[in-house]
């Protein structure tokens, strides 16, 4: 079976990736797997990553955004999440996932906005 991949969009010189799918682990891994890749073939010095599609999560899929994040920072990239969910916001708060360096915003466009400051800045 095919495995369900998440479009990552390019836009600039930074990534947009809204997330419109449930989340389970093999979709949340090749996700990141993916993100790393763009960002490091594209040289990307920024993403958004749009959660207002996500409801919910578990403790494994808010534990591979949390990595995501760090990951990407390693590599250079700012992320911003927008949409945040409350059960989402929750969940992560309960798993200890620290987001202290990540931008979050209300919805995509502010999202967009903040980055570009950031980026610019």
């Amino acid at each position: 079976m095919e495995k369900l991949r998440i479009p990552i969009l390019k836009l600039r010189n930074y990534l947009l990736v809204s997330i419109q799918v449930e989340l389970d682990d093999q979709t949340a891994l090749q996700f990141q797997e993916d993100l790393l890749k763009k960002i490091h073939d594209e040289g990307s010095l920024g993403v958004v990553i749009d959660l207002t599609s996500v409801d919910m999560i578990d403790s494994f899929i808010a534990k591979v955004l949390g990595d995501v994040v760090d990951m990407s920072s390693l590599m250079g990239a700012k992320v911003v999440l927008t949409g945040i969910q409350p059960a989402v916001a929750i969940t992560l708060i309960d798993m200890g996932i620290k987001l202290n360096n990540v931008r979050t915003s209300l919805d995509l466009e502010q999202g967009l906005e903040k980055l570009q400051l950031e980026l610019e800045g």
